[in-house]
């Protein structure tokens, strides 16, 4: 482990901040996710919150921190454990998407900038199976990596005021859906009826970090139909369990 790293900062009265090397690999994130289970059951009698980022760590206590130091040492005593062992448990979901024209809002642009034909564009989009790195800037928007090489393209300069909720997009080397209609920046290249978002469910987002997603296409009709069993109630969304 880099001796400049990890590095513990308070933030605020409750929370502290873990950095690790500054590193965005799937190496990294089972790293990130074994010290962050450790810090769950560390944390087992004590409430806390520890979410991740693609190289952070930050747990919110309910109470103020009254002796950083101490809890820094025990912290850093944790997080010496070198022999970090690979977490093979996770849930592939298969999300469906529409790539027609009506919804893929950037699908020309990227066609040009990146000379490819829109098939191509889906067919290189649909291919991976992604992996949840962390999930932020919206509550259920999902950072995957795994994107192709041969998709990736810049922000626009000036986002758009409203992205649809649903909306699929892609930034630089990530892909994600947006949860909700928000003000966004990424290239629009399609959209998900899927609900990734629901905070009258337990949990509000059943899909974690470290768990995986692959895409799959369905025509305007059969995102309508999902749209409407999703209403219903009847939509389940696809998914895998793997445990090794």
């Amino acid at each position: 482990m880099n001796s400049d790293f990890p590095r513990f900062t308070k933030m605020g009265e409750r929370s502290i901040l873990i950095e690790f090397e500054p590193e965005i690999s799937y190496n990294g994130l089972e790293k990130l996710l074994f010290f962050k289970n450790k810090l769950v059951k560390y944390y087992s009698k004590v409430k806390v919150e520890v979410i991740n980022t693609y190289c952070s760590l930050l747990i919110t206590y309910i109470f103020n921190i009254e002796n950083i130091y101490s809890e820094f040492r025990g912290l850093k005593e944790l997080l010496e454990d070198t022999n970090i062992t690979k977490n093979n448990n996770y849930t592939i979901f298969h999300i469906p998407v529409c790539y027609n024209e009506k919804y893929g809002l950037d699908l020309q642009l990227m066609s040009t900038h990146n000379k490819l034909s829109v098939l191509d564009i889906i067919t290189l989009h649909t291919a991976p199976i992604y992996t949840v790195y962390f999930i932020g800037f919206l509550p259920g928007f999902l950072y995957l990596g795994g994107l192709d090489k041969r998709l990736q393209i810049s922000r626009k300069n000036e986002p758009r005021l409203m992205v649809e909720k649903g909306a699929l997009g892609i930034g630089e080397k990530q892909t994600g859906i947006y949860p909700k209609s928000s003000p966004g920046g990424w290239q629009i290249i399609g959209n998900s009826p899927v609900q990734l978002f629901d905070k009258n469910s337990n949990p509000p987002c059943q899909i974690y970090a470290g768990d995986k997603v692959k895409f799959y296409q369905v025509s305007l009709e059969e995102h309508d139909e999902i749209m409407i069993e999703k209403m219903s109630g009847n939509f389940q969304l696809k998914s895998e369990e793997f445990n090794g």
